[in-house]
């Protein structure tokens, strides 16, 4: 049944008529007011110890408060059809953010002349105090308005800084050597520079020297100090700059303007020396805009149908890579179309299979759970729709997709429908690898690159560990 609004006219308003409503101003409607008005001067942003409010212990916008006496004006009493002419108000108390108030107003005088009425409006916390009091005069219809209620479009805040954090992270940490591979594009160039710039990583610029130094006074590239090694061609710069990660020199890998394939197929050869006992992948940390945290997403580009012994290192690399960023237990999620182990659907078996590989020790770090539908992996209403109890349901930090496909075509739907941004490396060989693409914002290439200092900065430690173990 379609549910109806109408107003009430000049002619059927009463004095002492009134109307109410009771709404809750959270923490994201504070951000969304600074975003819809411009307004900044809200104290409960200000991320320092000090109040700069008249309210010893903070407040709400006031002005969020009146505008419910607004709504109350135009959809309630007089309704469709009103307008606000003139408001007067008084503020007695902040408005306590998380908690509800209700706000009323009292029909107090009718003016035939204008056709105005004369509301008295009063806002009050769940105690029955007065927050805010006041008056508005408001037009108020003449003919009567019935419409259908309209379904409101939901207002989710878009969140531009989740990589923050990870570049937090880097503060302190000394820039770790990079080579990177054939800078010779300016996207490839700049995202080195950048990072340069931030002081996350000292660049090595591996490739033909003339055609890089030409490059960069074309886009006004400051290469400033950093090194240079001459390479003849794309391949040959690959095969230098793994040799540098061979000796030491550089601590991480950046790939620029070549093919991954041809960077990766350096990696792997066995003289290179950089290949571990496990199979290398490929982790995206994904941030969407309107979602509470980012995610990784394994693997999206390398491994294209891996096995179940390719899945347990696809899962532990990502783990990894999850306690390098922060995550002490991460909760991995292995992905499926459905939630429960069918023979119709080979990856139900595989999740199930990793599953029971994690409680006999040989996927550690992490709690696993699956198989789990991406909708019961990332939402907890979701999960709770379906049964599903489980600590990784709802919950999950890294979502393990079954095949390069359908990992691909997950991260491409995140970042060109959700405006996600998808921070990638390479992992599981002896050095971090950053595969940055042309269509990568800054703020992501730079996200990527703290993303493999904070890894090859877990793997010194890990390695010096080791060392000390072994004395």
């Amino acid at each position: 049944m379609v549910e109806m609004i109408e107003n009430r006219t000049f002619d059927e308003i009463e004095i002492g008529e009134s109307a109410s409503i009771s709404r809750a101003l959270r923490h994201d409607d504070i951000e969304t007011w600074a975003a819809v008005t411009g307004n900044l001067n809200l104290i409960d942003l200000d991320p320092g110890p000090a109040d700069s409010s008249i309210f010893a212990l903070g407040g709400g916008h006031t002005m969020w408060g009146a505008s419910l006496f607004g709504t109350l004006a135009g959809s309630h009493l007089p309704g469709l059809g009103s307008i606000s002419t003139a408001a007067s108000m008084r503020v007695h108390r902040p408005i306590p953010v998380g908690e509800v108030v209700t706000a009323t107003v009292t029909v107090k005088e009718k003016r035939a002349a204008s056709g105005e009425i004369l509301l008295d409006c009063r806002l009050t916390n769940a105690k029955g105090e007065a927050l805010m009091t006041g008056t508005c005069e408001v037009l108020a219809p003449r003919s009567k308005i019935r419409l259908p209620r309209p379904d409101m479009p939901k207002v989710q805040l878009r969140r531009e800084d989740r990589y923050l954090e990870l570049l937090r992270m880097c503060d302190g940490l000394p820039p770790s050597s990079c080579a990177v591979v054939h800078p010779c594009s300016e996207d490839a160039l700049r995202g080195a520079i950048d990072a340069a710039e931030r002081k996350l990583i000292t660049p090595i610029l591996v490739g033909p020297e003339k055609k890089i130094r030409t490059l960069a006074a074309q886009a006004g590239i400051d290469l400033g100090s950093c090194s240079l090694v001459p390479a003849d061609h794309s391949h040959h710069a690959a095969e230098i700059a793994v040799g540098l990660v061979r000796t030491g020199e550089a601590q991480m890998l950046m790939k620029g303007s070549l093919h991954t394939d041809e960077l990766l197929s350096e990696v792997l050869r066995k003289e290179a020396g950089l290949r571990t006992e496990r199979r290398l992948s490929h982790c995206f940390l994904i941030a969407v805009p309107t979602y509470a945290r980012p995610i990784i997403v394994t693997d999206a580009a390398i491994n294209i149908m891996p096995t179940l012994e390719e899945k347990r290192d696809i899962v532990q690399n990502a783990i990894e890579l999850a306690h390098a960023v922060g995550i002490a237990e991460p909760k991995v999620a292995i992905l499926s179309a459905v939630e429960t182990v069918t023979v119709k659907i080979p990856s139900t078996i595989e999740a199930a299979a990793l599953c029971k590989m994690a409680e006999r020790g040989q996927i550690t770090g992490g709690i696993l759970d699956g198989p789990l539908a991406f909708d019961n992996a990332i939402d907890e209403e979701a999960a709770r729709t379906k049964g599903i109890v489980s600590p990784v349901a709802g919950k999950a930090d890294i979502l393990v997709v079954p095949d390069l496909e359908a990992g691909n075509i997950l991260a491409k739907q995140l970042t060109f429908m959700a405006n996600a941004e998808a921070a990638g490396i390479v992992v599981g060989v002896r050095a971090p690898i950053v595969l940055t693409s042309r269509a990568d914002s800054a703020r992501t290439r730079l996200a990527s690159c703290a993303v493999a200092v904070l890894f090859a900065e877990a793997q010194r430690k890990g390695a010096a560990l080791l060392k000390k173990a072994g004395e």
